[in-house]
């Protein structure tokens, strides 16, 4: 069997977790296949139990068979109980390693760079680590890395988390807002960000291969953070907090946009997007049925002049949330029918409405589709 999976569930005695590794060890040591291709551990202690000697030796018996992909989860019923599992620094020197998972109460204490040099996808979640440094010496090793999550614990040790790794091409952090980043990833492919993070804190490059990023926080986004994705073909916007725009910022690469309504000025940022995207194919508008009460007072300022993405370019428009938007996000649908020269379907989310509202939408939007110069194809969506 070259995949194994072992899991605990609160352990309160010593003796418990002794017969645990006992068990373990004695099945990976009767291991027939000739290379151990998956090993999953998840230990849930008692706040008093140690088990760094045990779970050690599991992980050198595990090494030791040469294991491609590693999941380890650790957890002690106290979460804030100061009790932490010290990943063996021996460990951290693997040739065969390809896939690594850290999960929970487990201290990342690394002194010197490591040698991870078939490690291609690393998930460091909600664990501690011992300072910057064991931060920097643990990517650094990881010459071949091209996959990285890392979900920060609501506390975290680190103040500045340094990513600098030329070959990474996909990129998540799930963060509270309390750590810098700095991203140095010229391969970067994909990146997802979301939380309280405060886009102020991430300094990084326009990654020259960048195709797809979600951004998904509380926090402001300024003007000097967007320019940072002008060369993104997917980009999906949720912001929470007021945007500022970067005037004169060409997204020349974009193809593909989504924007939630998050803030009153929405519609002014999906202005500057489609003023600033002159290529873009797909616009999906999504607007939140929980924010409706909150949008009270939505202006939006028509554009003086048809952006370049309307005449020629845009294929496919999306409006989910239709149903209860307001008249100036009516006026912002029309402009886009109207406009859009290139349109081939144009979809709007009509579920929650009687079959009389539903028909009354119908005719209002196809005398604007009929009134454009595009042969569009109008669906509605249930």
């Amino acid at each position: 069997m070259p995949s194994l999976e072992f899991k605990t569930f609160r352990y309160k005695r010593r003796n418990d977790v002794e017969k645990f590794s006992d068990n373990v060890c004695r099945c990976l040591l009767s291991q027939q296949a000739p290379v151990l291709q998956s090993l999953s551990l998840s230990i849930n202690l008692c706040d008093e139990i140690s088990l760094d000697c045990d779970i050690g030796i599991l992980l050198g018996v595990a090494f030791g068979l040469h294991v491609r992909e590693l999941k380890l989860h650790v957890s002690f019923w106290k979460y804030y109980s100061g009790n932490l599992f010290r990943f063996p620094r021996i460990l951290y020197n693997s040739q065969t390693l390809e896939s690594l998972e850290l999960n929970q109460q487990i201290l990342i204490d690394v002194p010197f760079p490591v040698g991870l040099k078939s490690l291609r996808t690393l998930h460091l979640k909600g664990v501690r680590y011992k300072d910057d440094e064991s931060v920097v010496n643990l990517l650094s090793g990881c010459s071949h890395l091209e996959n990285l999550e890392v979900i920060q614990c609501p506390k975290s040790d680190v103040k500045t988390f340094t990513i600098d790794v030329p070959s990474l091409q996909r990129l998540i952090i799930r963060d509270t807002g309390e750590v810098v980043y700095v991203i140095k990833a010229p391969s970067l492919k994909y990146l997802e960000v979301v939380g309280k993070i405060a886009f102020g804190s991430i300094l990084i490059g326009n990654p020259p291969e960048l195709e797809e990023a979600y951004l998904n926080t509380y926090s402001k986004i300024y003007d000097y953070t967007l320019r940072s994705f002008t060369s993104v073909k997917r980009l999906c916007l949720v912001s929470y907090s007021p945007i500022t725009y970067p005037t004169g910022t060409i997204f020349y690469r974009l193809v593909y946009l989504e924007l939630p309504s998050m803030t009153q000025d929405w519609l002014n940022l999906l202005t500057f997007m489609l003023n600033a995207s002159p290529k873009l194919q797909v616009l999906k508008l999504t607007v939140q049925y929980w924010s409706q009460n909150e949008k009270v007072g939505v202006k939006w300022s028509q554009p003086k002049n048809v952006p370049e993405c309307l005449l020629l370019h845009l294929e496919t428009f999306v409006w989910k949330g239709y149903i209860k938007i307001q008249q100036e996000e009516k006026e912002v649908a029309k402009y886009i029918l109207r406009n859009a020269n290139r349109l081939k379907r144009a979809t709007f989310s009509v579920k929650g409405l009687n079959s009389d509202e539903r028909i009354k939408i119908v005719k209002e939007l196809e005398s604007v589709v009929r009134a454009s110069k595009s042969s569009c194809q109008l669906c509605l969506l249930e």
